[in-house]
């Protein structure tokens, strides 16, 4: 599982500018099954994405399509993390830790 933080890089005026085409981005990313929440920071400098998924290099590719991105007003850090405990909704995202050699 990763913790994708947004932080923008370019005025708010030029965010909202890109943020229908963000919205449409994210809509996909939730049909696909890959982002199970996401919203605003506050203050308002940026957003965080829960996203679903094995393959570091896979998310790090859908981040780049955000039009955030390849429109120059933000940046992300990505977090992966083993999701180990859950509350009881989110039982079907619960993870073990790997098996070490």
């Amino acid at each position: 599982m990763f913790v994708l933080e947004l932080t923008y890089t370019a005025p708010v005026e030029r965010v909202d500018e890109l943020l229908g085409a963000h919205v449409e981005w994210l809509d996909a990313l939730y049909r696909d099954g890959v982002v199970i929440a996401s919203g605003r920071k506050n203050p308002r400098d940026g957003g965080v994405l829960i996203a679903v998924g094995d393959d570091r290099a896979h998310v790090e590719e859908l981040v780049l399509a955000d039009p955030f991105i390849s429109g120059g007003v933000g940046r992300y850090r990505i977090t992966e993390f083993y999701a180990t405990k859950t509350a009881p909704e989110l039982e079907p995202y619960r993870q073990r830790l790997p098996d070490r050699a």
